[in-house]
């Protein structure tokens, strides 16, 4: 009776705080085989497949490793409910963000979880006191919790160094509105 209680006092909080259409957390109980599209068995580090399940036990730990990154950005529904296995990924994996938070534009997705986004921004000439456009092209780490094409926006959060040149990684995405604009047009965010 108390457990019931207890239940149904969390979800009228939760539904109070956060909007009577507010889903609840989606945790997964059972074990679902994760993604194997590689050489080497894919698990996730933090949770042990073989353990034994107690009946008896009230509190059952979940059968996925999730995390809140923080900093209002939101966990997406796809590492949540999702099959696969990234190590580099801020939501199931083991990297934390910290630092910058940028935006910019897809431009490449031809790396294997991995794209180039592309920072517009203008530099002042105090000599002639105008402004000239400039870019930088950032190798970003690309979970598969986003499904992300050339031409969307992204926001990326700075994390410990990936590789050699990645120092980042998405963790917010947004669908192109207009992708008939081309790669190199000067956009500001």
């Amino acid at each position: 009776m108390v457990k019931f209680y207890l239940i149904f006092v969390w979800s009228f909080l939760f539904r109070f705080f956060f909007g009577r259409n507010a889903k609840m957390p989606r945790i997964t109980r059972e074990f679902k085989e994760c993604d194997q599209h590689e050489k080497a068995y894919q698990s996730q580090d933090a949770i042990f497949v073989a353990r034994k399940r107690a009946i008896g036990n009230q509190r059952q730990k979940p059968m996925r490793f999730t995390r809140s990154v923080g900093l209002g950005i939101k966990t997406p529904d796809a590492a949540i409910e999702g099959n696969y296995v990234d190590k580099k990924c801020p939501f199931t994996g083991n990297v934390s963000i910290r630092g910058r938070i940028l935006k910019g534009l897809v431009i490449s997705t031809k790396m294997k979880n991995t794209i180039v986004m592309r920072r517009d921004y203008l530099h002042y000439i105090t000599k002639y006191r105008r402004f000239e456009k400039r870019h930088k092209n950032i190798s970003v780490h690309c979970s598969p919790a986003f499904n992300v094409k050339e031409g969307d926006v992204v926001t990326a959060g700075q994390c410990r160094p990936l590789s050699k040149t990645v120092r980042f990684n998405v963790v917010a995405h947004e669908p192109a509105i207009n992708a008939g604009s081309g790669k190199k047009s000067f956009r500001t965010f």
